[in-house]
């Protein structure tokens, strides 16, 4: 059997994890499994590069950012393969561009186009473990890219279906998929299984377990993962095409996102394509916008309100400066931060009344809502940060989500 296996910043944290993954590999390999292992940058190193960049300028270069970024994940390739040989295990580490991981030129953002796996099957029929890099590739230059925050998740759901392996397994420090995060909400119950679109819209709300793209890579291509601790041998959660409960439950999971800025642009000229000139404009600097709402135009004017992650604020001012100038009297300004709370459930599709539970949970605990979107599986509200936290609780108690 084929498993490729992923490995986040906290299970590789310090030496003594970084040799606890190398202890679990052995194992995979002693039981006649041939292993392909991708790892993060050890946990905090990532977020002390970026301020070490940012220290010497608020808007670095994403080239150069990219060439800094990648020195994470290729300390951790060559300290778990040295970890690998001190136990005996023949093992070679391999960086994205080895791997055979080819991307679009977007430093930073970049996205896959091919996946040739570099010399990965030949090694393995050697008998040798293949540590990988994760988060990184190539572009059709040469030039070194990175996936954006939580690539390696990408990187390894990926591999496995370029490898053709058998099973992906995504190993972090919680047990799998919680119907909420366990430190917020304490009865917070573990899934046995997921829907993509389910672990889809929770990843994209906020929930730290997965990476966003990389579930929506794994839905497009059929990929199974097993989202499970590097600390235990527990069951994780299983995340695939076809679940038991499908659209039986009403709601699966609660997840928060505190960092989110909201951005108001006002003034705006109420016609056709003054909106379209706003957001033509954050696409183009890479700038995510999650909630949206536009009030009703007055004396040919609107106003529209938007948020996006802090820390694409610096960018989405700077996009709206250089788009606002053709519209006389048109302004932009952060308003301030806000939090996420959604709900997330296929069963929504079939039944009605989720919102009506959820609204009024809020009120009845004196939450009140500032900002509303939906999908058909979702439905996620802006309120103040402060009150983050107490509503994760109170959504997650609404619908029994804690009972067996």
């Amino acid at each position: 059997m084929l498993i490729v296996e992923k490995y986040g910043g906290t299970s590789v944290g310090d030496v003594d994890r970084i040799k606890n993954v190398a202890l679990r590999v052995k194992k995979g390999l002693d039981q006649g499994h041939r292993m392909v292992v991708v790892v993060s940058a050890r946990s905090g190193v990532t977020n002390e590069l970026i301020a070490r960049a940012k220290a010497i300028t608020p808007e670095p270069d994403e080239r150069e950012m990219d060439m800094l970024l990648t020195v994470g994940e290729q300390e951790t390739i060559a300290l778990t393969t040295m970890a690998l040989h001190a136990l005996g295990v023949p093992a070679v580490s391999r960086t994205g561009h080895r791997a055979g991981f080819r991307t679009d030129g977007n430093h930073l953002r970049a996205r896959i186009k091919e996946i040739s796996g570099g010399d990965i099957h030949e090694q393995l029929e050697q008998g040798k473990v293949v540590v990988v890099a994760g988060f990184q590739g190539s572009s059709p230059e040469g030039e070194i890219t990175t996936m954006g925050r939580g690539g390696s998740d990408l990187s390894a759901i990926a591999l496995a279906q370029g490898l053709g392996a058998d099973l992906c397994r995504i190993n972090t420090d919680v047990d799998g998929v919680y119907t909420a995060d366990p430190r917020i909400v304490p009865d917070a119950r573990k899934l046995d299984e997921l829907h993509y679109e389910e672990m889809l819209e929770l990843a994209s709300s906020g929930s730290k377990v997965m990476q966003s793209r990389a579930v929506e890579f794994a839905s497009k291509f059929n990929v199974p993962f097993e989202v499970r601790s590097s600390f235990n041998d527990n069951p994780g959660t299983i995340v695939k095409e076809e679940v038991a409960s499908m659209e039986d439950i009403l709601v699966n999971g609660v997840a928060v996102d505190k960092n989110q800025a909201r951005i108001g642009v006002g003034n705006l000229p109420d016609r056709p394509g003054a909106a379209a000139k706003v957001f033509q404009s954050l696409s183009a600097a890479g700038v995510l916008v999650d909630m949206i709402v536009q009030n009703i135009g007055s004396e040919g004017r609107a106003n529209i309100t938007f948020t996006v992650p802090k820390d694409d604020v610096f960018k989405a001012e700077k996009a709206l400066s250089l788009a606002l100038a053709e519209f006389e009297g048109a302004y932009a300004k952060t308003i301030g931060d806000i939090a996420k709370v959604s709900v997330v459930g296929l069963g929504m599709r079939s039944h009605s009344g989720v919102a009506a539970t959820l609204f009024e949970a809020l009120a009845e605990a004196g939450i009140n809502i500032e900002m509303i979107t939906t999908s058909e599986i979702k439905i996620s509200v802006g309120i103040k940060p402060a009150q983050a936290d107490d509503a994760v609780r109170v959504a997650h108690g609404a619908f029994n989500l804690g009972e067996s």
